[in-house]
């Protein structure tokens, strides 16, 4: 889980500095200086850390914190508050051109994940009604042409390439491309390098000469803390990058690079990558961070990943059915659309309060792999209708999903508990004299 080590520690810290009842120096500066050290391990910049340490103290010591009768509330919104401030405050949308193709070129060091970002946010643009196309400039690493095509053909997103001619003359070809085949955002992937080289910079100026892109934006490894700030700051100052994408944010991410490389690069973080998934792909708003790694959820997240994984017209047509004509078709559906919001963990994690306990929990993500397994290995005629399911049927089903019998019947135990529920929630058999009457 993104963030974890340092979450934890974060937390930690600030709780022995808002357990007390009143705040002083003494414990303010005792505080600030276990905050420094969970910072400081996570690989933030030292300058950024004492900057935003000594921010934090001077709020802290304020007169109105002093005085709260709520010093715990105060002092996390302070820290909640300058962390987001470090980030960039607000969410740095990307910029369009008012000729078409709007380009974006995206650059960075080999292995940081620049191919796959393109196909994520090629498909995370193809969903709000753009359409875009995949150019492949990066003509030195072994197989990068195909990857790009894999990704692309995954999405649905054609890949202009060129094979090992010059990146310069492929991009400026599929600029025309764009143009003769109406679409209006060309993703160009470049050439990485194990390290900063002058051939690949001036291969990047080239590019950025000719075809004037309008948002460079700079793929970084998150997991590489402190070293990503000093490549992005070197690429910014050859090159002049617009703003960050933050990949492998799913990973144990130190932390260092989303809370550094605003501060000292200036250029704001627009796009981070959560998993490997092609879909795995969110705008990146710094208040919605902070509230991540100070263990108090990102609700608005979890709503905008529900609302884009639940397809509103299916839940508005199932809520209006009756509970005894639901099926295990319409149980696998929503098994299907609650996959789509990422793992189990990941939800759990987005909620105030529960992230922090997640470090040590032994959560299972497969949960809903072997219910599924076993419904795919009905008929649809004993989906629409569970009560066919002799013993003869179950004991086909669960050699078909390779499960036990046992767990055939676990499901359909669980399906028809489901059922039960509902009929009594809707039939008001939960309210007794105007009170809520919990169903056991």
């Amino acid at each position: 889980m993104a963030f974890e080590g340092l979450s934890s520690k974060l937390s930690g810290a600030l709780s022995r500095l808002t357990g007390r009842g009143k705040l002083n120096e003494q414990a303010v500066k005792e505080g600030m200086r276990e905050v420094r050290m969970a910072l400081l391990e996570a690989d933030v910049n030292y300058l950024v850390v004492k900057d935003f340490c000594k921010k934090v103290s001077e709020r802290c010591l304020g007169q109105k914190v002093l005085e709260s009768l709520t010093p715990s509330q105060q002092v996390l919104k302070i820290v909640n508050e300058e962390m987001t401030a470090l980030m960039g405050t607000e969410n740095a949308r990307l910029t369009w051109s008012s000729s078409v193709p709007t380009i974006f070129m995206l650059c960075g060091l080999q292995g940081a994940g620049k191919t796959t970002m393109a196909g994520k946010l090629a498909n995370h643009l193809q969903k709000q009604g753009k359409k875009p196309l995949l150019a492949a400039c990066d003509i030195y690493r072994p197989a990068a042409i195909k990857q790009l095509q894999v990704v692309g053909g995954q999405i649905n997103v054609p890949v202009f390439e060129r094979g090992t001619q010059d990146p310069v003359k492929t991009a400026q070809e599929a600029i025309e491309y764009c143009r003769d085949y109406g679409r209006d955002v060309l993703i160009i992937d470049t050439a990485g390098r194990l390290q900063i080289d002058t051939e690949l910079m001036e291969e990047l100026r080239r590019i950025k000469a000719e075809i004037k892109p309008q948002e460079i934006l700079f793929v970084v490894d998150s997991m590489t803390g402190q070293e990503a700030v000093n490549v992005a700051k070197t690429f910014d100052s050859d090159l002049g990058i617009d703003g960050v994408i933050l990949t492998k944010l799913d990973g144990d991410t130190r932390g260092g690079a989303a809370l550094s490389i605003k501060a000292v690069v200036g250029k704001p973080i627009k796009f981070s990558g959560t998993g490997e998934k092609l879909s795995d792909i969110e705008p990146f708003y710094p208040d919605r961070m902070a509230s991540r790694i100070l263990g108090m959820g990102d609700v608005m997240t979890l709503i905008e990943k529900a609302q884009e994984a639940f397809d509103e017209q299916e839940v508005e047509k199932l809520s209006k059915r009756k509970p005894q004509e639901l099926t295990l078709e319409d149980f696998l559906s929503q098994m299907q659309q609650m996959k789509k919001m990422g793992g189990i963990q990941s939800m759990l994690s987005m909620l105030p309060g529960v992230g922090a306990k997640l470090q040590d929990a032994d959560i299972d993500e497969d949960a809903m792999k072997k219910p599924e397994a076993i419904i795919r290995s009905m008929t649809p005629r004993e989906r629409r209708n569970p009560g066919i399911l002799n013993a003869s049927r179950r004991k086909r089903i669960a050699a078909g999903s390779g499960t036990t019998v046992q767990d055939v019947n676990a499901l359909i135990r669980q399906f028809e508990q489901a059922k039960d529920m509902m009929k009594r929630m809707t039939s008001g058999k939960f309210m007794r004299k105007g009170k809520m009457r919990m169903p056991f």
